[in-house]
């Protein structure tokens, strides 16, 4: 292969998640790691860090797994050797490919079709491209992917509702900022579930979103995170006053809103809770408190799991046109590899014609040496032609590496240096 494209991969399927958080970049830590691999030789290279993952996509004719975990144990300060059996290498361009359009799509996600994955990715390809670290085939990988998602978004089902219980929380947020306008969203509890609500939140219809937490740091680093803000948990009985949506998250033996603090508010008008914790965090009674709504795992779940049947019946279609997208990317991979040897072949006929009308030219006035130069230019494109069509075609049956060979025997193309 011309490129060498391969990924170094850390996913849910093989970490649990303590291993994973070990690996997690920021977008620092991600473009000092662009810089290290860079530094080193690699020209071409891409950094994925997601809460589900952490991925190294690179261009290199060798393996270079050494280089990437010393480069990532040295950003993390961490004796990676102990962990290396949960990262898998992906040494072939065609799977380190497949891999990527699957990941971007959402099919190898841990929420089906997450809606998050591709501007993940797009912040990817954006650090690479910051730091020049993306060239002609990664160029042309990401806007073939970012093509076929477009077609999955307009032609299918697959990004329809939500189908995590995160984003079925916000969904139910956006539903009620039709009746509210710009709600106050009061996130309490910034567990996995808790913070993945947040992160879904930034850019969403609602007024201030206000997080709390019973550890107030957590509350505030993700707070930082968002732009959003950061609140003690001792004030929660103010905070809940000042809400319209309450979204609780946070697990307790016994409810965290139960019927006697609530009621115990001066409630001007309907507030929203929406209760993703088991056990439950609000109590079935506060149902009971007039303006009280309360939405619970049930609902939440109901939601989930309708939307993951859409999706699931979406996928023989996303496949079918990320088959289209992977097929055309190899063609066009493919003709790149015998670009080379066109360009070497242009340049070994282009010498011969300059060779063969230096003995004629200096006998010419400038007219005929034009009128030279320009029939002698249109012989060569003539005489190219034939062979630039067969080596495309042979591309497309595989057969390219045997049409190089006769053309490199034929010209002695192997002395040409490609300009």
């Amino acid at each position: 292969m011309l490129y060498g494209f391969k990924a170094l991969t850390l996913t849910y399927h093989t970490a649990p998640v303590e291993v994973r958080e070990r690996y997690a970049l920021n977008e620092a830590e991600a473009k000092q790691l662009l810089q290290m691999l860079q530094e080193q030789g690699i020209q071409e290279a891409m950094v994925l860090s997601t809460c589900n993952r952490t991925e190294i996509y690179y261009s290199s004719q060798e393996p270079q797994e050494a280089l990437l975990f010393y480069a990532l144990g040295m950003l993390k300060s961490y004796p990676i050797d102990q962990d290396k059996q949960y990262f898998l290498h992906l040494g072939d361009q065609r799977e380190a490919v497949r891999h990527l359009f699957e990941v971007s799509l959402g099919l190898d996600s841990q929420v089906l079709g997450d809606l998050q994955i591709i501007n993940q990715v797009k912040r990817a390809y954006q650090w690479a491209a910051d730091l020049n670290m993306a060239g002609p085939f990664l160029h042309r990988l990401m806007h073939t992917i970012f093509f076929v998602n477009k077609r999955v978004v307009q032609q299918t089902a697959f990004r329809d509702g939500a189908a995590s219980t995160s984003y079925a929380a916000v969904e139910i947020a956006d539903e009620i900022s039709t009746a509210i306008h710009e709600p106050v969203v009061l996130v309490v509890g910034v567990g996995e579930i808790g913070a993945d609500v947040c992160r879904n939140l930034v850019g969403r219809p609602v007024g201030e979103v206000i997080i709390t937490n019973r550890t107030y740091e957590k509350a505030e680093a993700l707070a930082a995170e968002t732009g959003f803000r950061a609140e003690p948990f001792d004030k929660l009985d103010a905070l809940l006053h000042k809400a319209d949506i309450i979204i609780s998250s946070v697990g307790m033996a016994q409810p965290l809103f139960n019927k006697e603090r609530v009621a115990a508010l001066p409630i001007a008008s309907f507030k929203y809770f929406i209760d993703l914790a088991i056990p439950r965090s609000v109590a079935k009674e506060v149902e009971d408190i007039p303006g009280m709504v309360v939405y619970n795992v049930d609902d939440i779940s109901q939601r989930v799991q309708a939307s993951l049947e859409t999706r699931k019946q979406a996928i023989p279609q996303v496949r079918a046109l990320m088959e289209e997208g992977l097929a055309e990317f190899e063609e066009w991979s493919k003709e790149m590899e015998v670009s080379p040897t066109i360009k070497k072949l242009k340049n070994a006929l282009e010498e011969i014609r300059q060779k063969e009308i230096a003995k004629y030219l200096k006998h010419l006035d400038e007219k005929e040496r034009a009128a030279v130069e320009r029939v002698t230019k249109s012989m060569i494109q003539k005489i190219i032609q034939l062979p630039v069509l067969q080596l495309k075609a042979a591309c497309k049956r595989g057969e390219a590496e045997t049409l190089v060979d006769v053309l490199n025997d034929l010209f002695n193309l192997e002395k040409q240096a490609v300009k």
